[in-house]
């Protein structure tokens, strides 16, 4: 059949595009100053699969490496490793000046639409103000009792584990059911009884696939027009689990919303307000959602990375162990006070947060209208910016020995190799007017599970989980079962 001249019009026009796209975009574009592949600087692509194959983490340092503190990975994206970078995107800014706000291709929203994480400017200030309280310091101390009952389970569990001779133990499980069963009591007032049962409740296995299937929808959000090809490919049983993690999230609000208790949890302070500043429901339900994952799936992450890099260096390990049943005569004097004056065991945590931060991604927002600065160059409005936590938390040019686990750097009477650490740069929990609200929350909950569980146990890595460490991460890590020794400490 004879090709038409309408065919090969529309051919021509469709391969002139793509070349004016491509002389654009190397040659001509704001961007084009910025070191950085140059297929990426055509195209997605690249990055649309260093994400989908879980590879994103290691290949922004890779590029950092070859290309310095700031690459481009896409049109029209940039990604930074310097300190000065992350406070120029997520801190502060000047009154009057226009807000770095989430980039909208990044954050995949679930079918209530947005949370308090990537909400506009308004909505993000009338949520935040609702669930402040719940993180306050006052809400901290009321929920002590609560947060060291589930720790005692976790330690009887164990015991029960160790008594019964089973074997190497998976601490990646226990930490899971420990944060799950934590998070759901202070959200909702009741717990999903991983430890009470010993197993997983099916929601914990629908966390995780929930965060990898946002992030394998990416492209749909960058490149609309190829959407029925990307969800053929896209895992049906990722998917679905994603879905079914958004339905038992509203599920679990409209339950806590039917009934009524004098004990308050998260949904207390929420539920406040009847106004303007009140959270629809469908708010309600996003958050519930947002809530479960961060305060389960990356508290359980940094315990399961300490315990390992803790297996990994027994000097660390024994300096640790020492300090902790040397400051406390006995199991039960272990309170949140009381861990959060221990200089070696804080030491450890931020270094365990350095080495293996529990979300290893990009965090990208937008330009504001204007431009801006970052890093003291001038980057037009419109394009996506981020900071890449697993680049800059192991560079050089931050760190003294990046890639090795050294508690000592944290403390006030480091070695002089240390002093020129870009402590500054780790900034775990994000930072500015959007860092995360649960921080303080976090922090208590790890010290008083690695000083209860250190206290009680000593800890050995079987081979089996011998680099561990070396995983794939779909914004949070995909994580191995890690494989412990467990022995009952005689005191």
């Amino acid at each position: 059949m004879e090709t038409t001249p309408a065919i090969i019009i529309f051919a021509g026009g469709i391969l002139a595009y793509a070349l004016w796209s491509v002389v654009y975009n190397l040659f001509l574009s704001p961007l084009s100053k910025f070191p950085g592949p140059k297929l990426a600087a055509c195209t997605y692509i690249p990055s649309l699969y260093w994400t989908s194959t879980g590879q994103n983490h290691m290949k922004m340092k890779q590029l950092h490496d070859k290309y310095g503190d700031v690459v481009r990975v896409g049109p029209n994206a940039l990604v930074y490793r310097s300190p000065q970078a992350w406070k120029d995107i997520y801190g502060h800014r000047k009154p009057g000046a226009g807000s770095f706000l989430k980039d909208p291709k990044f954050y995949v929203r679930g079918p209530t639409g947005p949370n308090v994480l990537n909400a506009d400017d308004a909505d993000h200030s009338r949520e935040r103000r609702l669930l402040s309280h719940a993180f306050s310091e006052k809400a901290l101390r009321d929920q002590e009792t609560l947060i060291q009952s589930y720790v005692d389970l976790l330690v009887e569990r164990l015991n029960g584990q160790v008594e019964a001779a089973r074997g190497a133990i998976d601490m990646c499980r226990w930490y899971n059911y420990t944060t799950f069963d934590i998070i759901g009591d202070l959200a909702f007032g009741e717990p999903f009884d991983c430890l009470q049962e010993s197993k997983y409740h099916p929601w914990v296995k629908m966390v995780f696939s929930s965060v990898k299937g946002g992030a394998l929808l990416r492209p749909l959000q960058i490149y609309p027009i190829i959407a029925p090809i990307v969800r053929m490919l896209l895992p049906k049983r990722v998917m679905k689990m994603r879905n079914e993690h958004f339905a038992m999230s509203a599920e679990k609000v409209h339950r806590r919303l039917e009934i009524k208790t004098e004990r308050p949890d998260f949904m207390t302070y929420i539920l406040r307000h009847t106004d303007d500043r009140a959270m629809t429901g469908k708010e309600m339900e996003a958050n519930a959602a947002l809530l479960i994952l961060a305060g389960s799936e990356t508290t359980a992450t940094l315990l399961a990375g300490l315990s390992y890099y803790l297996a990994q260096n027994p000097a660390t390990y024994k300096r640790l162990v020492e300090e902790i049943r040397s400051t406390f005569k006995s199991y039960d004097d272990i309170n949140f006070l009381g861990v959060s004056q221990m200089t070696y065991l804080n030491a450890a945590l931020e270094e365990a947060l350095r080495v293996y931060p529990p979300v290893p991604a990009v965090i990208p927002r937008v330009v504001p209208k204007g431009g801006s600065v970052i890093d003291g160059t001038f980057v037009p409005q419109g394009v996506s910016v981020s900071g890449a936590h697993y680049s800059t938390y192991h560079a050089e040019s931050n760190f003294a020995e990046p890639d090795s686990f050294i508690p000592e750097r944290w403390l006030d009477d480091r070695e002089k190799r240390f002093e020129s650490d870009n402590r500054s740069s780790l900034a775990a929990f994000s930072l500015g007017p959007r860092n995360c609200i649960g921080r303080n929350l976090a922090y208590a909950e790890m010290r008083v599970i690695v000083a209860k569980t250190f206290w009680s146990f000593d800890m050995t890595l079987d081979e089996s989980s011998e680099g561990w460490h070396v995983q794939k991460s779909f914004n949070i890590w995909e994580k191995k079962p890690l494989m412990m020794h467990l022995t009952k400490v005689q005191h």
